[in-house]
């Protein structure tokens, strides 16, 4: 059977039919397709020389120069980077008769579909998260073009926080963790690991700091809304509504809303709550926090746990690993697993384990 694809449990390249045969989809830009459409309806091109000579370029030539502009237009400009929309790759740790190598962090970052998942509201935090860990570990791991990649979702990331003023709290840590990483390498021994040329981190480290400045002085926008509002509720969904947070954060940014909603946030048996979620009995004892009236203060303890042990991470939708097919995919995609209960095969798998996939 024809191979369509670097693998046959691969899900194949995209190919079109033109009039002189199937092609492979190539990268798209449409800064370039317009300026090579142009191009294609100019039979000459009269270039004006120093000397007053005109020299006359025949078609031939003009698409020669569109091909150089182009490559020259996807390595400087980050805006034209390609992004794959692969659903699903094939993690492939050793060299098989099928494929030879293995898959990398790099890789499988490239060709996943992360620049669509951050539109997506239920994948956005995931996709911050995985950024903030690659960020603090693993950014000289990726190869030159993941790094480009990285920074233009991150482009992406910010724009939309932007515009949207959707939970810029995650993106600024984020950031912070990112210029404190660029920092190091910059200034120390990193330089020797960084791929590309040193003023190239030292512009990116400054459009890092241009984003902290811009999110920093971020307003946002008040909702005029005749209709119903969150402080309509009563008190008992109200509670329940804060009962349902996983994020300490979360809980003390929307008491700060209104009097009645910081009256609820303040609750001692909603902190315990939430320290009961996150850590164990075991790890209460060592670090017991009691206030002036003898009891535990448990917003303080949640706080303190929190320096020393993970908390529990929550997402709305997660990448899953098929350990039958070996196949990284997002959960919506329809991954045909070949196994006799799917289900039993199937595993979700969090920012940190994504990299883990990937440690040799």
């Amino acid at each position: 059977m024809p191979f369509l694809g670097q693998d046959w449990r691969s899900p194949g390249w995209r190919w079109v039919k033109t009039e002189d045969g199937w092609k492979r989809c190539e990268p798209f830009s449409p800064a370039l397709e317009d300026g090579n459409n142009q191009l294609n309806d100019i039979n000459h091109t009269v270039i004006i020389t120093e000397d007053d000579e005109k020299e006359v370029y025949s078609t031939e030539d003009c698409e020669f120069a569109a091909k150089k502009r182009k490559k020259d237009h996807c390595r400087n400009n980050t805006d034209s980077q390609c992004f794959y929309r692969e659903k699903w790759i094939y993690v492939h740790k050793e060299s098989t008769k099928e494929r030879h190598g293995y898959c990398t962090l790099g890789e499988a970052f490239n060709r996943l579909d992360f620049s669509s998942a951050i539109q997506d509201i239920r994948r956005f935090n995931y996709v911050v998260k995985l950024l903030q860990l690659i960020a603090k570990s693993q950014l000289t791991s990726l190869s030159g073009a993941a790094q480009k990649n990285y920074f233009n979702i991150l482009d992406k990331i910010v724009r939309k926080v932007m515009e949207d003023q959707y939970n810029p709290r995650l993106i600024k840590d984020l950031l912070q963790d990112l210029s404190s990483t660029l920092c190091i390498l910059i200034r120390g021994v990193g330089k020797s690991v960084l791929v590309g040329n040193i003023n190239i981190w030292i512009c990116r480290l400054e459009t890092i700091l241009l984003w902290q400045q811009q999110l920093k002085n971020l307003q946002m926008n008040k909702q005029v809304n005749n209709g119903l509002t969150l402080m309509d509720l009563p008190l008992h969904m109200l509670n329940n509504i804060l009962y349902r947070f996983s994020d300490g954060w979360d809980i003390i940014t929307l008491g700060q809303v209104t009097p009645t909603l910081y009256m609820l946030s303040e609750d001692r048996q909603l902190w315990k709550k939430l320290c009961q979620y996150h850590f164990a009995e075991k790890q209460f004892c060592r670090h017991l926090i009691p206030s002036e009236k003898g009891h535990i203060d448990w917003k303080l303890m949640y706080f303190a746990l929190q320096k020393y042990y993970p908390i529990k991470e929550q997402y709305g939708d997660t990448l899953h690993f098929c350990r039958h097919c070996s196949i990284l995919f997002w959960k919506d995609t329809g991954h045909p697993c070949t196994a006799s209960d799917p289900n039993t095969c199937l595993m979700p798998v969090s920012p940190q384990h994504f990299i883990d996939l990937f440690k040799f």
